[in-house]
Formats: C-alpha cells, sequence, structure tokens
C-alpha cells in the first residue's frame, strides 16, 4: 500500500447514521476502508462512463441450454473475442437451465458490445454486465504479491 494521508470529514449527523449502518452491514473493518472502497467504485465508474481505460467486468448469463445451438454459439462468440474473455464458469441450475459467469477484459464500449452480442442470443433470459475494476495496467508474471 502506497503511503497514506489522514484528512477529516464534516457529515450531518442523519448521514452520518446511514453511513455507519452501511460500514456495518458492509463488514468493513474501519469506516476508512468504507470510503476507500467507495472512492475506488466512484473512480472506476467514471473511467466506464469515459471508456478511456481498460476495465475488467463480469458477464453473467443464465440460458436455456436446451435451445438449438445456444451453448454452440455462446462458445463461438467467446471464442471469436478472446482478447476480452479472461475466464468462465459454467454452473447448472436445473434439468433446463445453466448460468455462465464470464470475466471480460478491455475496453467499456467493447465489453458492452460483446455482452449485447451474448445476451441477444435465442434462449438467453438473462444477461448482466457489472464493472468489476479497473485492470491496473500491469500484467500478471503468474507471481502475485497481494
Amino acid at each position: 500500500m502506497s503511503d497514506v494521508t489522514r484528512f477529516s470529514v464534516s457529515l450531518e449527523a442523519d448521514l452520518l447514521a446511514r453511513f455507519d449502518a452501511y460500514v456495518a452491514d458492509g463488514k468493513f473493518a474501519t469506516r476508512s476502508e468504507a470510503v476507500r472502497q467507495l472512492v475506488h467504485q466512484r473512480l472506476a465508474a467514471d473511467k466506464w462512463d469515459a471508456n478511456d481505460a481498460e476495465m475488467i467486468a463480469t458477464l453473467t448469463l443464465v440460458y436455456d441450454h436446451h435451445k438449438p445451438k445456444l451453448v454452440e454459439k455462446l462458445i463461438e462468440v467467446q471464442h471469436g473475442h478472446a482478447n476480452h474473455v479472461v475466464a468462465s464458469l459454467h454452473v447448472h441450475l436445473d434439468h433446463d437451465h445453466c448460468m455462465e459467469l464470464i470475466v471480460l477484459k478491455g475496453k467499456p464500449s467493447r465489453l458492452r458490445s460483446l455482452a449485447a452480442e451474448l445476451r441477444g442470443l435465442k434462449g438467453v433470459h438473462q444477461g448482466e454486465l457489472s464493472l468489476a475494476g479497473e485492470t491496473g495496467g500491469h500484467s500478471h508474471d503468474g507471481h502475485h504479491h497481494h
């Protein structure tokens, strides 16, 4: 972690009470942890809206796996965008339905377009694209120092 700077914030009593409830509900260790996360989320959302940075997102799809050729089309589209698809997780929900969680990386406009392409396939019941954050602009060499 980089150097930490302390600063104070003035809040109305009712806003502080709501924030403290947010901290407690979110099980944050401290108010500072909650503020840090909110700042990161807001700044990442601004970059997402500006479309000027490489981002990480997840796309969650729920679909009917009995729909003819749907699974093949899902795979084909993902392979066609291999530079944006980082990983996927396939879950069997019941006899007819599956869920796929796809981790995506790239410019927001490309990720939104890919999500729309996958959501638009016949047999897909739900599709939710969620911003996870910035990529940080560094590559992984297999050694993680978290």
